[in-house]
């Protein structure tokens, strides 16, 4: 529930990526970023739970961590503009900015603080860090893509690690925390081509993953065991929304699979041949695990709950769901006349 304080907080949260993702200077990012950060922590905030108080501290702990390595990065790199000219001086200082930025986003081998910081969280919150946390450090690691070795080696780790550990979960927040870090390893492919891929990408799978934690949000839902409890009466709309977990996977012909089919593409037309063999094997063991999910609505025989718990039709959540599965063939027929 959003008081008015935590709406002044969202709006300002808004405004500090906004002011990092159009400036022009290194400094003026960090600035949205810190604007962005104390923004934040007020909306993660739930006075009639404790488990966000620990989630906030590690949060801010990481944050202000990788924000300190920003500064002295861009501190230096104005040092080496008027004092120092060597190339590896100015790709320590890149890397150094990079993995500050990889921390920022989560992506491994940096991701230690997402699992831990995701359980602690409501679904909202969830959602806000997943997504629209992403894209300040997203722009900001577009300004500086000099290392693509470092970047590869980057989205090996996120895929390799995400895949591995996600197989082990049953926290479904954990689970979400996991496949958010398996995207940002596509995302960082995607942004290795074009920011304008990166983009694309980065819409679909806000789309699909604001559609699955709103609905764990409508039936509160935290572990595996409960998922098999939903929607009993409506078996359309559980059908339709257990396809969001293939989608979100990147199985055909869901709309989750057209953003990755064009990154292949542009990885493979760049030669990236290894990382894109990699980003396609280890999604496949993602795949496993959103099949683990989903045993429940495509099972032909499964214990059901005698509760209705879905009492009424929801017009909002039927639409989600049919424009995060359907929306690949209008895309695939307005591609067709470019």
């Amino acid at each position: 529930m959003f008081t008015k304080n935590k709406i002044i907080f969202f709006f300002t949260m808004i405004l500090g990526t906004f002011i990092t993702i159009s400036s022009y200077s290194w400094l003026s990012m960090w600035i949205g970023l810190e604007i962005n950060l104390l923004s934040i922590i007020p909306l993660f905030n739930n006075h009639n739970n404790k488990y966000p108080a620990e989630s906030i501290m590690k949060y801010f702990i990481v944050q202000a961590f990788a924000s300190t390595m920003i500064l002295f990065s861009i501190c230096f790199f104005n040092t080496n503009n008027l004092m120092i000219n060597s190339n590896w001086y100015n790709t320590s200082l890149s890397l150094m900015l990079n993995s500050a930025i990889f921390m920022k986003m989560g992506a491994a081998p940096f991701h230690f603080w997402v699992p831990e910081v995701t359980s602690g969280l409501t679904w909202n919150n969830i959602l806000i860090l997943l997504t629209w946390q992403k894209i300040a450090p997203m722009i900001m690691l577009s300004f500086n893509i000099k290392t693509p070795i470092t970047l590869t080696l980057i989205i090996i780790i996120s895929t390799i690690i995400s895949g591995i550990q996600g197989m082990n979960q049953t926290n479904l927040k954990k689970i979400m925390a996991y496949s958010s870090i398996n995207h940002t390893s596509w995302m960082i492919s995607a942004m290795m081509m074009s920011t304008e891929i990166w983009l694309f990408y980065f819409l679909i799978y806000s789309l699909i993953s604001s559609s699955i934690i709103l609905m764990f949000k409508k039936f509160n839902i935290f572990s595996i065991t409960q998922l098999a409890m939903i929607l009993t009466s409506n078996k359309t709309l559980k059908f339709t929304f257990f396809l969001n977990f293939l989608s979100l996977g990147g199985l055909p012909p869901f709309l989750g699979f057209f953003p990755k089919w064009t990154t292949i593409y542009y990885l493979i037309e760049n030669k990236f041949y290894f990382t894109s063999s990699l980003l396609i094997i280890f999604t496949l063991i993602t795949l496993f695990f959103y099949l683990r999910l989903t045993f429940s609505a495509f099972s032909l025989s499964s214990k059901e709950n005698l509760i209705i718990f879905f009492k009424y039709k929801s017009y909002l959540y039927i639409s989600m769901n049919i424009l995060s599965l359907m929306n690949l063939f209008s895309i695939m027929y307005s591609y067709s006349f470019l």
